[in-house]
């Protein structure tokens, strides 16, 4: 979607630049200067509640603001007694539990792949989901999840998932939703868990936390080295993590220090010819990939009780990420070397109100904002065997994304809950390429308007119906959120509108049911060029995508408890690029029509646990022309038995693809199809001590 912007003199640019800077303190004004560090307790469902939980949730940090309990949308919370046992190479793996989840495993190395949800794919082309751990962004410039690789199993308190557009909360990188990691805060504990298995697989997981009067210390140490299934595919991960929490009475501040560095090979891909028969084999044209990633996160956590009914919370944060790649994609185009250099500063901030209006059952007012300041640099290198021969990119870019909302939800009678909200953004931000000697302002793209609303009524006990309605906003990635030259015209953002309809049953603790129909539609959706020099973005044209998601948490009798999911969406092309028209109606490439997931948690006696879960999904279409067939198709079934020897001490055995199901990821480069295949049946044990 473009729109012209007529020649500017040089007094007018000063001036918008100055009215731009006046904007962004008058929307930190607003917004206060703090936000939340949320987490809760599971208990027994809430009436009017539109969250599914999986799981249990332990309380860390409970605050008023920026909750989820104020998002009438679909929510799904993965619990930490789950999560943490686990035996996972990378954190977005964990995602797998959760309802509507598509996994995009690539299996190469440090790139090794994400999760994505309502009809996006995992590829990188478009990121839609804002990612959070413990509150704080943590996607990198071009909306991907590299900061997950800080996270280790054990250290999970909870996983909240929030699907849609009637989200106030986020702005940028919040286009289909967002996710929320919540890590262990607070509480006595010494928790260490050691896995050995498959591939030379080695695991070591220490999470322990210390509390005196009002101040806690928590700390996580996590190690992870495996040979992998494929040739050429070792990993070898280091994550740290350091929490200090001091509890005033009515305050509380804290400060959360991660890192993580990791060593990894890639093993490449392979040709149709080779992806059936030597699923192990690395060509020898990958035998210098591999990479190095080293991420930092560093935090500062306010949260505070004004009154009773008043709420104030804040962050402030500063994250790394050096990200130092080789690849080489196949025999017939050369090594790149790739190298990612970036720092992001920004706050958080939420006023959480509760008025008492006599004519009203409840109601809350929140304010609230964030900002986010980027200082990115992206280089990337022709090579020979990790030996330079040209370079390709050297980009400098800052970008500033600034926002603010307004959200009330108003509760007329104990049955009917309405949540109007309404959030801006804005963007700023300028770009040099240092090989051409050239700079770009940042494309025009004012104030981003997004409405949102939501409602839900209750017709009876146990019975939520509910319905919302929002926008959210996409904007170019690396040097497409720019006026680059040869462009003469400024890219506008692409306005995401989705609408969602469900209902949510609940009987007492034995029974959880949702399902929920939904649409999405882009303006003028944009995705990136991930394999050229420019790090430009193509306009993919207007698109919809709509679906159906069905969940079902069942407790039948004492000791057993089954879940299952089912989604069937659609992902099409509505209006092409021009340059594209055939692809009118196609659909967007790697979205699989059918996702499944589901599993059963038996203990047969207190001290014994048995589970089996699996995930699943249909096929897709490997580019936007539709014309390269369709793959991707796979069940996966897992089983875990684990058995309580003492109180402190527990020993498990998982076995994951114990049906040994062969599957892959597969992509097209424009001239073949490349294959990466996936993980066989494969053991693992392990043993975790407890005090």
């Amino acid at each position: 979607m473009f729109r012209t912007t007529p020649p500017a003199e040089a007094a007018i640019a000063v001036a918008r630049r100055r009215l731009r800077h006046t904007r962004q303190i008058l929307f930190l004004s607003l917004a206060g200067l703090t936000v939340s560090h949320a987490a809760y307790a599971q208990s027994a469902p809430v009436e009017g509640d539109t969250r599914f939980t999986i799981g249990d949730i332990v309380v860390t940090a409970p605050s008023m603001a920026r909750s989820t309990e104020t998002v009438l949308t679909s929510v799904d919370i993965l619990g930490g007694d789950i999560v943490q046992r686990q035996s996972v190479d990378n954190a977005w793996e964990l995602f797998a539990r959760l309802p509507g989840v598509v996994l995009t495993d690539f299996n190469q190395g440090t790139t090794s792949g994400r999760f994505s949800i309502r009809g996006f794919n995992g590829e990188g082309e478009i990121n839609a989901v804002k990612l959070m751990i413990d509150g704080v962004p943590t996607n990198d410039n071009a909306g991907g999840m590299t900061g997950i690789d800080m996270i280790s199993p054990l250290d999970i308190a909870g996983i909240e998932l929030v699907r849609g557009t009637s989200d106030p909360r986020w702005g940028l990188n919040n286009i289909a939703g967002n996710a929320n990691i919540l890590t262990r805060i607070g509480g006595n504990y010494l928790d260490a868990r050691a896995i050995g298995g498959a591939f030379g697989t080695v695991d070591g997981q220490v999470s322990a936390g210390l509390e005196r009067g009002g101040f806690s210390q928590n700390y996580l140490v996590g190690y992870r080295r495996t040979d992998a299934y494929r040739d050429h595919a070792d990993l070898d991960r280091l994550n740290l993590a350091g929490k200090w929490f001091y509890d005033f009475g009515a305050t509380r501040l804290g400060l959360i220090v991660r890192h993580s560095t990791a060593t990894a090979q890639e093993p490449g891909y392979l040709t149709d010819a080779d992806a059936y028969t030597d699923r192990r084999r690395s060509y020898a044209v990958s035998e210098t990939d591999g990479g190095t990633r080293r991420i930092g996160q560093y935090s500062v956590h306010l949260d505070s009780d004004l009154a009773d009914t008043l709420a104030l919370s804040a962050k402030g944060y500063a994250n790394s990420l050096h990200d130092d790649r080789y690849v080489r994609f196949s025999a017939t185009v050369a090594q790149q070397r790739r190298l990612t250099d970036e720092w992001q500063y920004g706050g958080t901030v939420a006023l959480h109100y509760h008025p008492q209006v006599a004519f009203l059952h409840g109601l809350m007012i929140e304010a609230g904002g964030d900002l986010q300041v980027q200082d990115n640099k992206s280089l990337r290198w022709l090579t020979d065997r990790r030996t330079p021969t040209s370079q390709t990119r050297n980009q400098a870019f800052d970008l500033t994304v600034y926002g603010a909302y307004l959200q009330a939800v108003i509760e007329p009678t104990d049955w009917l809950k309405i949540t109007p909200a309404w959030r801006l953004d804005c963007v700023e931000g300028s770009f040099a390429n240092r090989l051409a000697g050239t700079t770009a302002p940042i494309n025009d793209y004012g104030t981003i308007s997004q409405p949102k609303l939501g409602v839900a009524v209750i017709p009876t006990r146990g019975v939520t119906v509910y319905a919302n309605y929002g926008r959210t906003f996409q904007i170019g990635t690396g040097s497409g959120a720019y006026l680059v030259a040869p462009r003469i015209v400024d890219v506008a953002p692409s306005i995401n509108e989705g609408y969602e309809a469900g209902v949510k049953l609940t009987r007492g603790r034995w029974l959880e049911a949702r399902i929920a129909l939904w649409q999405q539609t882009a303006s003028g959706e944009l995705k990136r060029r991930l394999n050229d020099p420019s790090g430009d973005v193509d306009n993919l044209g207007k698109t919809r995508r709509r679906g159906i998601d069905l969940q079902l948490d069942l407790k039948p009798v004492r000791g057993v408890a089954l879940w299952g999911s089912y989604s069937h969406q659609t992902a099409r092309i509505v209006t092409p690029d021009p340059a594209t028209p055939s692809q009118a109606g196609n659909a967007i490439d790697h979205v699989p029509e059918n996702v499944v997931s589901g599993g059963i948690d038996m203990t047969p006696d207190p001290r014994l646990r048995v589970s089996f879960w699996g995930n699943g999904q249909s096929r897709y279409e490997l580019d936007p022309a539709n014309t390269q067939g369709r793959y991707g198709a796979y069940v996966v079934l897992n089983a875990e038995v684990a058995y309580e020897v003492t109180p402190q001490v527990e020993l498990s055995a998982q076995l994951k693809n114990l049906a040994n199901r062969r599957y892959e990821y597969v992509w097209y480069d424009g001239t073949q199809r490349l294959h990466a295949p996936a993980d066989p049946r494969s053991l693992f044990g392990a043993v975790r001590l407890s005090f």
